[in-house]
């Protein structure tokens, strides 16, 4: 797959079967669409491209920004690359962009710059200016400019029954065997292996404190879960906290995970952790103590949970 920022930078001059969105999170729904146009190129002969944008369009048009996404642009990039495209086109969204008239989008984007032969499109997708365009202006322009139009039917769309806001609720309630199911894998966290204040070291479990640049990434809510993750080509399994710590005073949100026999340095290092299931909620406790004494129980629980295969 090859990754092009801005569609003006988008050269190839075979036909191209394209679809448009922003796909977070890349959900089984997502995959339905990406399916039928990556087989439908394959078919004709053609080049499957979808088209996204970044920053995300609410992130620009909201006035008051408050949406974090699933992925970030680098994790989205890296679950497409593995669906079979042979382009993934991401191009800036800005205000100015977002005043582009349907048909201008269809003329100098669609026919002029990707070669569009097909469009492949979700159902009741809407594009361009105030979200004017609809699945009946984009037959009329294919008839025009000599594309056709698929949209994906409403029974297959309900038979998912999946959309990004579901996934964004699931994690904000900690549901993460749902949100594992409507993803068709698990939710990931990325970032670096940072310095903390080290009171796990000082009760018996060290942990990696995790910190994520984007500030757009969706944070499950608070608690306690069970982890895995590959460090140096091995799965290693643990228990991350995502909170305040009100135990001992913590000021504010952190990511931190302990990891079940091992004892490496991981500070500096990268990591992408995967969430396997949510273990409690956030507590605070009477004293360190009684904080050691329930993180013994999550140990216990995960890794039964681990043996058992309950994850």
């Amino acid at each position: 797959m090859k990754v092009i920022e801005n569609y003006k930078n988008f050269k190839d001059t075979k036909k191209s079967i394209v679809t448009i969105g922003t796909f977070d999170g890349v959900h089984i729904g997502h995959q339905k669409i990406l399916e039928q146009l990556i087989s439908a190129a394959k078919k004709e002969n053609r080049n499957s491209v979808l088209l996204t944008f970044f920053p995300h369009p609410r992130m620009v048009l909201q006035k008051e920004n408050s949406i974090k996404l699933i992925d970030t642009i680098d994790e989205r990039i890296e679950i497409l690359k593995k669906s079979g495209l042979d382009y993934l086109i991401i191009h800036p969204f800005d205000k100015e962009f977002s005043r582009l008239t349907a048909f201008d989008f269809v003329r100098d984007i669609l026919v002029n710059h990707l070669n569009t032969s097909k469009l492949v499109i979700g159902y009741d997708h809407r594009f361009g200016r105030n979200r004017e365009g609809d699945f009946e202006q984009l037959e009329e322009y294919g008839a025009m400019y000599d594309f056709s139009v698929d949209e994906i039917p409403v029974q297959d769309i309900d038979e998912i029954s999946v959309s990004s806001t579901k996934i964004r609720k699931a994690l904000a309630g900690g549901d993460i065997e749902t949100v594992t199911n409507y993803l068709g894998r698990r939710y990931t966290l990325s970032g670096e292996v940072v310095r903390g204040d080290r009171l796990g070291n000082t009760i018996g479990y060290p942990t990696a404190n995790l910190k994520i640049q984007e500030s757009y990434k969706l944070i499950p809510k608070n608690g306690a879960y069970l982890v895995g993750t590959i460090i140096d080509g091995t799965s290693v399994y643990g228990m991350m906290n995502i909170g305040v710590r009100p135990t001992v005073k913590g000021l504010h949100q952190t990511i931190e995970t302990h990891f079940f026999d091992f004892d490496e340095d991981l500070y500096g290092k990268s990591l992408k952790i995967e969430l396997y299931s949510f273990l409690r909620e956030e507590q605070k406790f009477d004293s360190v103590e009684s904080l050691k004494l329930q993180l013994s129980k999550d140990k216990i629980k995960s890794l039964s949970m681990l043996k058992t295969s309950q994850i």
